[in-house]
């Protein structure tokens, strides 16, 4: 009775092992079950904020490791179902991931999917998505456009933060000194 095997604890170290072992390698930081984007060094939030093939290779490693569907190079190999969640997972990331960049600009206050581990937005993403969809970010009152902001719609205002987004990238990379 003295080697009692903790299973939850097991899994949840080899999924986290699966999951985060190829960005421990890509960014040379540490992750872990617990991580949130709040946690992401500024090099790697830069990096997975910036719209490109690296950036969606590098969530296609987190997200197909986060499901255990394989590496990235085997996506194509995927059937078009899970080809198509992990589509949407990264969109949805990637969108959470540029929302950090903006709150640590100032330009938003805070956001829902900040208070979930990246882990649980890949694994619970149905249900994170539907709570994020009903509460979007807000833009911060100490914004110099936010009179304008506070005139629109909240379908116009989620318009207008989307569309900060090239300049909150060029922002970012210069305040911060990427």
């Amino acid at each position: 009775m003295a080697n009692v095997i903790n299973f939850h604890a097991y899994r949840t170290k080899v999924a986290e092992k699966r999951t985060f072992g190829p960005w421990r390698k890509r960014f040379g930081e540490s992750f872990s079950q617990i991580t949130r984007l709040a946690d992401l060094s500024s090099k790697t939030l830069y990096f997975l904020a910036y719209p490109g093939e690296e950036n969606a290779v590098a969530l296609y490693e987190f997200i197909m490791g986060a499901l255990d569907f394989g590496t990235a190079t085997q996506f194509y190999y995927l059937e078009k179902k899970n080809q198509m969640v992990v589509m949407e997972i990264h969109l949805f990331l990637a969108d959470q991931i540029r929302f950090e960049m903006m709150r640590r600009l100032g330009w938003i206050g805070s956001f829902p999917s900040m208070r979930y581990t990246l882990l649980e937005i890949a694994q619970l993403f149905e249900r994170i998505k539907a709570f994020c969809n009903s509460n979007q970010p807000k833009l911060a009152k100490s914004h110099p456009d936010f009179a304008s902001y506070s005139k629109l719609t909240s379908a116009d205002q989620e318009v207008f933060i989307r569309r900060m987004l090239p300049e909150a990238l060029d922002t970012y990379k210069v305040q911060m000194e990427l």
